[in-house]
């Protein structure tokens, strides 16, 4: 399977390159986004990319967009990367990586929903009984299931730092209390919906991040990516067990490597052996073939 760490489109000016996502101008209205390849961890880019997995994030996010559509609209348009990229050379370099998106307004706040208890999470409750300020009961494990999901926003901090956990009053100072108040609740009805969606499919999403934008008409969109395995935890239902963290089908597999390492998460990132890289491309493409029953 090939592998695009960086996109090159002739006819297009680049806006942005993130972690992952390049993003292009189409006119006024419109973005490219195009999902590459490369890997982020501990909040850098690693030098290697993982073969395929921008278009299992492509795949997977318009899969859910199509899913969640009823609760909440999502930035996809009605143009194909193929009206935009006429290049036949560029186009079959994307792949399925590229998705032709409506251009909105994105919300400075983070939409973090939490069904287990884990990662910074199990931290924060470890060493105050809470997270994010809402309080939880005594006793609980590592990985354990919630009583309820709760909403643990983040802010979205500009290159080279890190997000920021906050609570809803927070969100309410950045957003207003009528918008913070819809953000939420909808990012918890998605990740209702679509988790019981995916237990019967065998996949236990522990925890995932949701980002929104608004149209001309102050009217909130989904964007970015949703529920794949960049964004969200994903664990094997079969392999599920409260007190330990279970194995997943994301980009923990590769965190929890580099942490055998000694490596003290300071440029430059350690290389990846090439069964790392295969394994983690692996994952990525079972998580979809089960969520969306395509064999890839």
């Amino acid at each position: 399977m090939s592998a695009l760490f960086e996109s090159k489109l002739s006819g297009l000016v680049l806006i942005n390159r993130g972690k992952v996502r390049d993003i292009y101008r189409v006119d006024d209205d419109r973005l490219l986004i195009v999902a590459s390849d490369r890997l982020s961890a501990f909040d850098l880019v690693l030098s290697q990319p993982i073969p395929g997995k921008g278009e299992v994030l492509t795949r997977l996010s318009d899969f859910w967009f199509e899913h969640t559509q009823d609760i909440v609209p999502n930035h996809r348009s009605d143009v194909t990367p193929e009206q935009v990229v006429t290049d036949p050379e560029e186009r079959a370099l994307l792949g399925d990586r590229a998705l032709v998106v409506k251009r909105l307004d994105p919300l400075p706040v983070e939409a973090i929903v939490r069904g287990y208890i884990i990662g910074s999470g199990w931290k924060d409750y470890q060493r105050t009984g809470a997270i994010c300020g809402i309080e939880l009961p005594a006793g609980l494990v590592q990985a354990d299931q919630l009583p309820e999901a709760i909403y643990t926003p983040s802010t979205k901090a500009v290159a080279g730092e890190h997000d920021e956990n906050i609570d809803f009053d927070r969100t309410v100072d950045l957003l207003g209390r009528e918008l913070a108040g819809q953000v939420r609740d909808i990012s918890l009805r998605i990740y209702t919906s679509c988790a019981a969606f995916a237990r019967d499919r065998g996949i236990i999403i522990a925890d995932t991040k949701f980002e929104f934008g608004l149209d001309a008409n102050g009217r909130l969109h989904l964007i970015d990516e949703v529920l794949t395995p960049d964004s969200s935890r994903f664990w094997p239902q079969n392999q599920y067990r409260p007190g330990v963290s279970p194995p997943s089908f994301d980009k923990q597999f590769v965190r929890d490597y580099l942490e055998t390492l000694g490596w003290d998460k300071t440029p430059p990132a350690p290389e990846l052996p090439p069964d790392i890289i295969g394994k983690t491309a692996a994952k990525y493409r079972e998580a979809e073939e089960r969520l969306t029953r395509t064999t890839l």
